[in-house]
């Protein structure tokens, strides 16, 4: 008895082991939104304090520093906004940039938020809003920067819905109407019945109808210039 007990446990630690490797299962898919000047879209939020970004320290997918200013960078799903899409909250007026990409988000129409710490980061949670596509990133550049590191499943997603959407994503977006936004009342200002309870939002710049760059190599493009993960 002792004897088989013995020789059932390596048997035991390993069908543990393998439980413990498997891979965790990817973001369940969703549909693309369509490609718009302006969508509403899922956002949450991330800093680079976070355990799942920790190892990266404070760069991005193409190994620059997030950026928190006058442009803030944002993590996506390239194969939905490829890398280089620049766009306007809208409800905030605050401009982001994709520059990086996510286990969570791969195959998801969410969009993740750089913030600077992680009071912000909880600040914002999850929240729906609005966004003007200033500037659509290029989808050959983004597959350049992709294709070495498909051996993730998150990337292989990506890669993969990246060539099937390939000539949608390269063709250009018509500029369209501001949609309407509801006016956010600071803290502790009453609303003025007067005024209409929602309002234009103003467009900030108009949207380049150019969104291909050529497609093949990254080093002649500067966003693309130090890819280091």
């Amino acid at each position: 008895m002792r004897f088989l007990t013995l020789r059932a446990l390596p048997l035991a630690v390993c069908i543990l082991a393998a439980g413990c490797a498997s891979p965790r299962p990817l973001p369940p898919y969703e549909k693309p939104i369509a490609r718009t000047q302006f969508q509403r879209v899922r956002t949450t939020a991330y800093t680079d304090t976070e355990s799942d970004h920790v190892q990266y320290s404070n760069h991005n997918a193409l190994g620059t520093c997030l950026q928190s200013g006058a442009i803030h960078s944002a993590a996506a799903d390239w194969s939905r906004w490829p890398a280089g899409t620049t766009f306007r909250v809208v409800e905030t007026g605050e401009i982001y940039r994709v520059d990086d990409y996510g286990w969570a988000l791969a195959g998801t129409n969410t969009i993740d938020l750089y913030k600077p710490s992680r009071e912000a980061m909880n600040a914002w949670g999850v929240k729906h809003v609005t966004i003007e596509n200033l500037q659509w990133g290029n989808p050959g550049q983004s597959l350049a920067v992709l294709r070495p590191r498909v051996r993730y499943r998150h990337i292989e997603r990506m890669v993969r819905e990246l060539k099937e959407r390939y000539a949608e994503l390269s063709r250009p977006v018509p500029t369209s109407a501001a949609p309407l936004v509801a006016v956010q009342q600071p803290a502790g200002v009453s609303a003025d019945a007067s005024q209409p309870a929602t309002s234009e939002a103003p467009v900030a710049q108009p949207v380049s109808t150019s969104t291909m760059r050529p497609a093949s190599g990254v080093a002649h493009d500067p966003f693309f210039a130090n890819v280091a993960r």
